[in-house]
């Protein structure tokens, strides 16, 4: 674009976008014909001179998905946009509410849902529509009774999830993590928790969160490690936890004693389904979103797009 170009080009951005005149009066005033108008118009935005952004919580950031479905290999991708976001809090009722919002358009409708728990699977649940599906059964698929005085979520995100979906929840009885080893292998062992373990093997499709490796775990807030184990996973290089199983920046176990105390699926189920949605948001997750995507822990990733692009550009 010569210098002349550029100068009407951004005269022709500020006469539409600004003045909000028609590209016909633009043509009229920078005496210029209307096509040529159009044409400046698209190299402004080609150039740079000009940037759109759309300022709605529910806005989303195409070229961010199309870019992390080709480059990272994922079936699909939803990158909400950051904009006028105030805190963290914010931005995760933003990647819930789209993580919602891609549950009740996917296609075709789970019969059986997996699903694990934690603060962002229950505000999914509480953004998600009444009548989301017409029988969706959930099925929990790790290990939620929690081990604090204080009530836990993960009954009740199942539960919210499937009445929204005119179906029945399979709950898991049983804490994440147990003290013993024999223990958890007795548990899973029982027939009504191997009857759930064994739907939520065969779900359609699974829905899932990863936590950040810090005091503020929700495997800390519920009883079940406490601020020493954290620090202890995280020298031996835990990034964050996906179903409460610790791993390091390329996916692996960080802990086999403590893996093999813990209830629930496998991390290599979950790499074999072929659909498994992963809701990740915020600075502290950036870690752990990128150990997801890297391993092939999930076929979808619903993120902001500050994490997008650490997971594209690093």
């Amino acid at each position: 674009m010569d210098a002349v170009d550029e100068l009407l080009s951004i005269r022709a951005a500020e006469l539409y976008y600004e003045e909000n005149l028609t590209q016909e009066e633009i043509g009229r005033s920078l005496q210029i014909t209307r096509w040529k108008v159009g044409r400046l118009l698209t190299q402004a935005k080609e150039e740079g001179f000009v940037r759109i952004e759309i300022l709605h919580s529910r806005a989303r950031r195409p070229q961010l998905e199309r870019r992390l479905r080709d480059e990272r290999e994922l079936t699909d991708a939803v990158v909400v946009s950051r904009a006028g976001v105030r805190n963290e809090d914010e931005l995760q009722q933003r990647v819930a509410q789209a993580a919602a919002d891609y549950l009740a358009t996917l296609h075709p409708r789970p019969r059986v849902l997996g699903l694990s728990w934690g603060r962002t699977l229950a505000d999914v649940a509480h953004h998600l529509r009444d009548g989301w599906s017409t029988a969706t059964d959930v099925v929990q698929i790790n290990g939620g009774v929690s081990m604090s005085q204080r009530p836990g979520t993960a009954a009740a995100t199942a539960v919210s999830i499937a009445q929204k979906g005119g179906g029945a929840a399979a709950l898991l009885p049983s804490p994440a993590i147990l003290e013993q080893r024999a223990t958890k292998e007795a548990i899973e062992a029982d027939r009504v928790v191997a009857r759930v373990l064994g739907a939520a093997r065969s779900a359609d499709a699974y829905l899932f969160s990863a936590g950040a490796a810090d005091h503020r775990s929700v495997h800390v807030d519920s009883g079940y490690l406490s601020p020493a184990d954290i620090d202890r996973l995280v020298a031996s290089g835990a990034v964050g936890d996906v179903l409460g199983r610790y791993i390091d920046a390329d996916g692996r176990i960080v802990d086999r004693e403590l893996d093999a105390r813990t209830v629930g699926l496998s991390l290599d189920e979950l790499r074999r389904a072929d659909v498994a949605i992963a809701a990740i948001a915020g600075e502290a997750k950036r870690a752990v979103a990128a150990a997801v995507v890297g391993s092939g822990l999930c076929t979808v990733l619903v993120t902001d797009e500050s994490t997008a692009h650490h997971l594209l550009d690093g």
